[in-house]
């Protein structure tokens, strides 16, 4: 899907003028419900979006379960929903650089672009962030939405819409190969090999890392990194008895270089320990992921080796490059897209729970 001409896409945008728009929404704990949607009205600097691919998010699982993730709890029913793209079917007046047709990524949150973080240009920062699908805000599972044009990215030819929407989560992989300074001569270990440590994975290559290697517990996970490209894979326990060994093996698998940067995709106290003591001295770790609010590391023996910590929040002008690698073939996501999901309320039901059972499925996509 996500190839056709601009024709195309133009004339079945106007064949769904008269549909009403109709969302997933999150009513309550593991309760999806397909109801009608009401949009804003288009301002002059909006675009309106026919959604055409909306992949799950680990989020969107843990919102459905729990209806809160940290301190955003939800209060109230919201349309679930980040990861996507869409063809736009029309646009603001003051809107010159895309027109009806067009086919784009999203990036899904909307900064106030006034205070320090974003005139600082960090907007990912932004105390007043405005995301999808992080409550009180509403997210894109949706036949339509509006959103703002300069968050709209146009796909090039021969990168589909399915594609556009895994920009998302590629954008968290870009934005921590930055921060963790990945480069042509950065050796990388990843821990995890979930679909955030395996896009992480494919970023780094992007950037040039030379050697990849790529933990996890999960032994189909892992075999599915070797078949993206992952130099090598070790299998690891969530036992914190193992880790002196597992480093060990670790650091052999790198093959005598040293790990210069990991990037801790999981987010649990033994994965963070794992990136601190496998990192040599003088390299750098980044958390990604956010599996405990706390931990308790080796952070002494870390610091004593000058080993750098950094974190990320979400990622920063990241949509271009990430378009980029996908044209070039530098990067191809197209692997990690495991089960496809029309839009019905049976269809939603059965999504979620494909994608929160785990198992093969890597990234689940809603075709609209």
């Amino acid at each position: 899907m996500g190839k056709g001409g601009k024709g195309t896409e133009a004339a079945a945008a106007a064949a769904g003028e008269g549909e009403e728009n109709m969302a997933a929404w999150l009513v309550a704990k593991n309760t999806l419900k397909l109801m009608p949607f009401k949009l804003p009205p288009l301002g002059p600097h909006d675009v309106r979006l026919r959604m055409k691919a909306v992949g799950i998010c680990g989020s969107d699982v843990h919102y459905l379960r729990e209806m809160r993730i940290a301190h955003f709890v939800v209060k109230e029913p919201m349309v679930i929903g980040h990861e996507c793209a869409g063809v736009v079917e029309e646009v603001g007046a003051g809107v010159t650089h895309l027109a009806a047709g067009d086919r784009v990524a999203v990036e899904p949150g909307v900064s106030c672009w006034r205070c320090r973080h974003c005139k600082g240009g960090r907007y990912n920062l932004c105390d007043d962030m405005r995301f999808f699908a992080t409550p009180p805000v509403h997210g894109s599972l949706a036949h339509r939405i509006v959103h703002p044009a300069d968050l709209c990215f146009k796909l090039p030819d021969g990168v589909s819409l399915e594609e556009g929407a895994m920009c998302e989560p590629l954008s968290v992989g870009v934005h921590a190969c930055r921060r963790a300074g990945v480069g042509p001569e950065t050796a990388v270990l990843v821990v995890g090999a979930g679909p955030i440590g395996l896009v992480t994975m494919l970023a780094a290559r992007a950037f040039g890392a030379p050697r990849i290697v790529i933990v996890d517990v999960d032994e189909h996970r892992l075999s599915v990194a070797r078949s993206l490209g992952a130099d090598a894979a070790v299998r690891v326990s969530t036992k914190d008895e193992d880790l002196a060994e597992e480093v060990e093996r670790v650091q052999a698998a790198m093959g005598g270089g040293g790990v210069d940067v990991s990037l801790d995709c999981a987010g649990f106290s033994k994965t963070m320990a794992t990136a601190l003591e496998a990192t040599r001295a003088g390299g750098r770790v980044c958390l990604v992921g956010m599996g405990h609010n706390e931990m308790t590391v080796p952070l002494t023996s870390a610091a004593i080796r000058e080993v750098d910590v950094v974190g990320l929040c979400r990622y920063k002008d990241t949509w271009p490059l990430c378009i980029e690698f996908l044209r070039s073939g530098k990067v191809d996501v197209k692997p990690l897209i495991t089960h496809r999901f029309g839009f019905s309320q049976r269809e939603v039901e059965e999504a979620f729970e494909v994608s929160g059972r785990g198992g093969d499925a890597i990234k689940v996509m809603f075709n609209l």
